[in-house]
C-alpha cells in the first residue's frame, strides 16, 4: 500500500504544490520564498520521517500570511490523502520538545475531526522575514485540512526562533508517531470502524 500523495492549490494570491510520503526517511525540499518557514518545514519533515516537497509562490509583497496559510492547507490535504482510510495507523501522537530555554508540547489525534488549540504566549515579532504569529496560522490550516485534533502548548520560551523551532519539532515528532503503522492493527483505530 503506497501512502503517498500530491496536492496543489492555486488562488489569486498563491500557487502551492505539496508531495508527501508517509513511509519516507524525513527528506525534504522546500521553496516558499520565506527562508525561516522553509527551515521550519525542513524540521517538520526531518523529525516526522515523512518525506515532503513543498513549492509555493505567493504575494509576499503583501506579507507572508497567504503563503504560509495556503502551504498549511495544501500540505494538510496531501497528508489526509496519503492517509486514505487511515487503516492500521497508530492515530495518536505526543511530543514534548525543548529548544534551549523554550519548551513546546504537541498532542494530536488523526481523528478526521479538525480542531486546534494553541495555548501559550502570543507569538509576535519577526524571525528573519517570518512573522512569528504565522506559526499558529500554519498549524491551524494544517489541522483543518488534514482532519487533525491538535493541541499545541508552549510551556516557556523567550527567544522566538527557539519557540517556533520547539513547536515545529514537537509537531513533527507527534505526527510521525500518529501516522506510523501498527502491525497489530487491521482496520481503522476506532470503535466506530472508521475515522
Amino acid at each position: 500500500m503506497s501512502r503517498t500523495a500530491t496536492e496543489a492549490r492555486i488562488t489569486k494570491e498563491t500557487s502551492v504544490s505539496a508531495e508527501v510520503n508517509l513511509d519516507g526517511a524525513g527528506t525534504g525540499s522546500f521553496s516558499t520564498g520565506i527562508g525561516f518557514f522553509d527551515h521550519m518545514l525542513d524540521h517538520l519533515a526531518t523529525h516526522s520521517l515523512i518525506d515532503m516537497t513543498v513549492k509555493a509562490e505567493g504575494d509576499l509583497g503583501v506579507d507572508g500570511h497567504h503563503t504560509v496559510e495556503d502551504v498549511g492547507l495544501t500540505l494538510g490535504k496531501a497528508l489526509s490523502r496519503a492517509l486514505g482510510e487511515r487503516r492500521g495507523i497508530t492515530r495518536y501522537g505526543f511530543a514534548s520538545v525543548p529548544m534551549n530555554e523554550a519548551l513546546a508540547e504537541v498532542s494530536l489525534d488523526i481523528s478526521n475531526r479538525p480542531f486546534c488549540v494553541f495555548d501559550g504566549p502570543a507569538l509576535t515579532g519577526k524571525i528573519g522575514e517570518f512573522d512569528a504569529e504565522l506559526a499558529e496560522e500554519f498549524i491551524r490550516a494544517l489541522a483543518n485540512a488534514a482532519g487533525l485534533t491538535l493541541h499545541v502548548t508552549v510551556r516557556r520560551g523567550s527567544n522566538l526562533h527557539h519557540v517556533a523551532e520547539a513547536i515545529f519539532k514537537a509537531l513533527a515528532r507527534a505526527l510521525g508517531q500518529a501516522v506510523a503503522l501498527d502491525a497489530r492493527r487491521v482496520g481503522a483505530p476506532s470503535t466506530k470502524g472508521t475515522l
